[in-house]
């Protein structure tokens, strides 16, 4: 090819060969056209994998916050005291004797010494104001003091004095378990076996306490 300089005139250009000409014509409008900008990539915007991802997350966070107030809207229903359902310290969760079998007392040493508990090891109070074998804690009081409940004749583990266990009807028509004619109860503070947080407490009316294995109070002021 001839050599084309910056100074070259349209004359000598039209002189070129054809297809040489077809060639200077390409590059001058190359070089005429601006360059072509790459679109700038955002790095603050996530890509369409990350967004999914994200996504999915937050959802399955929203799942389980559902769930969990599902949860707590659930223990936290109305009704009778479902203590023996389950668990121990909390309304859904505290126990009895199991649907369908008789419950069972037995003994437990503790801080205070051996004190009436039943087959888990569970506290088991009286309530002062309980007359006559009959239980005078109802409503509220059935909440924080759930009865020790049971469906048959409750039974005496080998601690107990099986002579002084019996029953009461309750005014819901459930069995409650007596001991030396006290209806027994748990304490929703007690969260493990063993728990005596309500000792000597003063509360709707009259105080609770623990049972020695004669079925006498147990009060050490």
């Amino acid at each position: 090819m001839q050599g084309i300089s910056s100074g070259s005139t349209p004359l000598d250009i039209l002189a070129l060969h054809p297809e040489e000409h077809n060639v200077y014509t390409k590059v001058q409008t190359s070089l005429a056209e601006p360059p072509v900008q790459q679109p700038a990539i955002d790095q603050a915007q996530p890509s369409a994998p990350r967004l999914r991802a994200r996504n999915i997350r937050r959802g399955s966070l929203a799942a389980s916050g559902l769930a969990a107030l599902t949860l707590v809207l659930a223990a936290c229903g109305g009704g009778t005291s479902v203590y023996g359902a389950g668990g121990y310290g909390a309304r859904s969760a505290t126990p009895s004797a199991a649907a369908g079998t008789a419950a069972t007392v037995d003994l437990r040493t503790v801080n205070l010494g051996q004190i009436l508990v039943d087959a888990q090891g569970r506290t088991l109070y009286l309530f002062e104001a309980d007359k006559g074998g009959k239980s005078n804690c109802d409503g509220p009081c059935a909440t924080a003091w759930p009865p020790l409940v049971t469906t048959g004749a409750p039974q005496a583990a080998m601690g107990a004095s099986a002579s002084l266990i019996g029953t009461t009807t309750r005014g819901d028509g459930t069995t409650q378990v007596t001991y030396a004619g006290h209806p027994l109860y748990y304490f929703v503070g007690d969260k493990v076996p063993g728990d005596t947080t309500g000792q000597d407490i003063d509360q709707f009316g009259a105080k609770w306490y623990v049972l020695a294995k004669d079925g006498k109070k147990i009060d050490n002021d």
